[in-house]
């Protein structure tokens, strides 16, 4: 089992009392009391607050007491002798477990005291941790947990570390399928997000989660709200089928959202996570190859974000893999989905969802995009998609981008012209398209093209969809230009793509009532 546990850091009885009750009601399922917070700390503090628990409602809670090391992410430097009377306080009072530091429980007086303290206690049990905040993993996170079980063999192994890139979770994945029993193992930091959401579906004995994102005792620490709603937690179990958005950045993606809602609502046991994969096609390339060899996380589908479309579509060729013919001729991936036989296929889906919200906007049929002139901003994967229906339908087509080469290569691909971003100034298109992320949450005050350069006549299509209504729209709404904001494409591409991963069509509607209960204002 893995409990859902909610770490109490108050500074004092009274604040702590709050939080437990908080914790309660919003479902904790265990309650870490990080006792290494509190000002003035004693021992008598200590059973105040494991009463505290007891008597609010929490008597079927276990109990976790930690003083932590300062060393090790504590948040008072109090001595290692008062820590050791905290623990063993604890256990006393009747606390279920306690967290004591690895490093510290080495040293022969101070393993003595814990080892007295437990064989004192009915139920007690010894979490002995060691946490790595500042580098990726142990050198060697095998030894280290097997160097654990030889000194103290019923001890609960508890290692955490850092991940700098998605790719050093694998580690702590591996760890905990090949071994068996109490332990806890994750990864901290915006990179091991993940870690903490699937450790149920790997059967770690905990995971974290925090009452609110101020209350956080670690990077990376979502709240219990976030795990139990967005991610589905109740539902996890060892044969759940993972699905994710690969992006950078990937925080304001509401897929997540989207898909879970929608697995939720056609009771399908699937989990829809955000990967957070940095770098380049390098990184992107050893991400896949990490998680198609092992089979036993069961990832079985992918939507794929900024900047990863075309690194997707190489990854997908080089292992000749089935590339929609669409996509090929775009030369971008959305879509990536795992066949039973481990072969990738790939998809786009950007292409029809961005003509239908361009066509419905403007109130015309795709035959109305012949001759249209069109400025797009941008030249990445997005921006691909887009220049290749509307030069399939016709459209004039002027691509604009920072880097001049790349829209070059772009142009010189689909057939249109090409500029420099200062060559907006003298835009003269009827429909600017802005393919970039800029203005995305969170960095709204943002906009790729200065409101001086938008003109009355002109139709404005923004595909950034969180938040719904960019500065740019803003912008242009104000100046009275038409505008399409990028909901419906993320919504149709959304619809298309949960087709690709579950053979079911969409529920549409359900779609829009979910984008609007989250999207940001």
């Amino acid at each position: 089992m893995t409990y859902l546990t909610v770490p109490i850091a108050a500074q004092n009885v009274e604040q702590a009392r709050q939080q437990i009750k908080a914790a309660l009601d919003a479902g904790a399922e265990m309650l870490e009391l990080r006792t290494d917070y509190i000002e003035d700390l004693n021992v008598d503090l200590v059973k105040d607050l494991i009463a505290a628990v007891k008597s609010t409602g929490g008597k079927r809670f276990p109990v976790i007491v930690t003083c932590r090391d300062k060393r090790q992410g504590g948040s008072i430097a109090y001595p290692q002798r008062l820590r050791l009377e905290v623990l063993a306080g604890a256990l006393k009072a009747g606390a279920e477990f306690i967290d004591y530091e690895y490093e510290n429980f080495l040293p022969a007086e101070n393993q003595e005291r814990i080892r007295v303290a437990l064989s004192g206690s009915l139920k007690g049990k010894l979490i002995l941790s060691a946490h790595n905040p500042d580098v990726s993993g142990f050198g060697n996170i095998g030894k280290l947990y097997r160097s654990i079980l030889t000194v103290y063999p019923v001890a609960i192994p508890k290692l955490v570390y850092t991940a700098n890139h998605i790719n050093d979770c694998f580690e702590a994945f591996d760890l905990l399928n090949r071994t068996s029993g109490e332990r806890i193992i994750f990864c901290m930091g915006e990179a091991g997000v993940i870690s903490r959401i699937i450790a149920k579906k790997l059967n770690s004995l905990v995971t974290f989660a925090s009452l609110d994102e101020q209350s956080a005792t670690a990077p990376g620490q979502i709240t219990v709200a976030q795990l139990k709603k967005l991610y589905r937690y109740d539902s996890i179990d060892a044969g759940t089928e993972l699905y994710g958005v690969i992006a950078d950045p990937v925080g304001h993606s509401l897929s997540p959202a989207i898909h879970n809602a929608c697995f939720a609502d056609a009771g399908m046991n699937r989990l829809y996570l955000p990967l957070l994969v940095e770098g380049r096609a390098g990184e992107f390339d050893l991400f896949m190859r990490n998680v198609l060899s092992r089979k036993w996380l069961n990832f079985v589908g992918f939507s794929v974000t900024i900047p990863h479309k075309e690194n997707a579509l190489n990854f997908a060729r080089n292992r000749r893999s089935f590339v929609e013919p669409l996509a090929e001729k775009i030369g971008a991936v959305n879509t990536l989905v795992v066949s039973k036989d481990d072969r990738i296929k790939a998809y786009n889906t950007d292409y029809s969802a961005a003509l239908d919200a361009i066509t419905s906007g403007l109130g015309i049929t795709r035959a109305g995009l012949k001759e249209l002139p069109v400025a797009i901003i941008g030249a990445g994967g997005v921006a691909r998609a887009i220049v290749a229906g509307l030069s399939d339908v016709g459209a004039k087509i002027k691509i604009y981008n920072r880097t001049v080469e790349r829209a070059k290569r772009l142009a010189a691909e689909f057939g249109c012209e090409f500029a420099p971003l200062d060559e907006l100034a003298n835009l003269d298109s009827t429909l600017v398209i802005n393919c970039t992320s800029i203005g995305m949450h969170p960095n709204i005050d943002q906009s790729p093209l200065p409101a001086e350069y938008i003109r009355k006549d002109m139709t404005v299509f923004d595909t950034v969809y969180n938040p719904a209504e960019t500065l740019l729209l803003k912008q242009a709404k104000q100046i009275g230009a038409k505008t399409i904001d990028g909901l419906s494409m993320f919504i149709n591409q959304a619809a298309a793509q949960f087709k690709l991963f579950t053979g079911q069509d969409a529920n549409i509607d359900f779609m829009r009532k979910v984008i609007s209960r989250n999207i940001t204002a």
